[in-house]
């Protein structure tokens, strides 16, 4: 089996060509390739498939030729991956299937738009973030309240005074599960600056990683909405670089740098 290694500000991620849907890729095989010691490693997995091909989103397939079947490190399912859409439509340039400029990519959560040059960042249009009220969060024995937004997935985003560099996110952070019945990305956010904020995440499903961009954007609908906004241009600086957000009133734009760095051949994924 074929893969290649990419990664968006070092969330990274291990991509399978897999163009006619003929593989089985269980959790457990999901887990084996992104195992750090035992596997290739990475934050996730990403499928490329054909959407046609698959039927729980094969009603986008008149919107957008292939499907990013985005898998947690652990194996399970998820909605959306920000970071990995701009490393899946980055893949789809290098590999033929795509031509640079503007195409839609099919995701759990819908299409999104994405535009890229040959070389250069990958902006990806992440839809209408949706603010769902505000929770909290347990890190370290503290307890920090946050604002619940859906970016397709769910996330719990806490603009915070105690510096985020500090906090040890080896555990899952805890959170109100009536709220959140299967699980939450949890961001931890200091603000810089009136347009500069820096996050850590711990992401359900893969533990603390060094950047998401589902949570990127989250991060700057709190920091907006911290600052009486709902629109604007935020540099969200995260372990494994910065990203850009773009607020407007109808949606939201992530932009950042996205990298193929590796591929080569796995042979003991279908025995999983």
């Amino acid at each position: 089996m074929r893969f290649v290694k990419g990664h968006g500000t070092e969330n990274d991620f291990v991509i399978i060509p897999d163009r006619d849907a003929a593989l089985d890729l269980t959790a457990a095989a999901v887990a084996a390739l992104c195992d750090r010691r035992a596997g290739i490693g990475g934050d996730g997995v990403l499928r490329v498939v054909r959407t046609k091909l698959c039927p729980e989103v094969a009603d986008q397939a008149g919107r957008a030729e292939w499907f990013m079947d985005y898998r947690n490190a652990d194996g399970s399912l998820a909605e959306m991956c920000g970071n990995g859409v701009r490393v899946f439509a980055r893949y789809l340039v290098a590999s033929g299937l795509a031509a640079p400029g503007e195409f839609g990519v099919a995701t759990r959560a819908g299409v999104r738009r994405v535009r890229l040059a040959a070389e250069g960042d990958v902006t990806v249009d992440m839809g209408r973030p949706r603010v769902l009220g505000e929770s909290r969060t347990t890190v370290n024995g503290r307890e920090y309240r946050g604002l619940n937004v859906n970016m397709g997935n769910p996330h719990l985003a806490c603009l915070i005074d105690d510096p985020v560099a500090g906090l040890d996110l080896t555990a899952q952070p805890g959170f109100d599960r009536d709220v959140y019945p299967d699980g939450v990305n949890v961001e931890l956010i200091n603000r810089v600056d009136d347009r500069t904020v820096s996050m850590r995440v711990h992401e359900r499903g893969s533990g603390e990683t060094r950047s998401c961009g589902t949570g990127a954007v989250a991060t700057a609908v709190a920091a907006a909405h911290a600052a009486g906004e709902s629109t604007g241009t935020w540099a969200v600086r995260v372990l494994g670089g910065t990203v850009t957000v773009t607020l407007d009133e109808e949606t939201s734009y992530l932009s950042g740098p996205a990298v193929l760095v590796a591929s080569g051949e796995w042979p003991a994924v279908l025995d999983l």
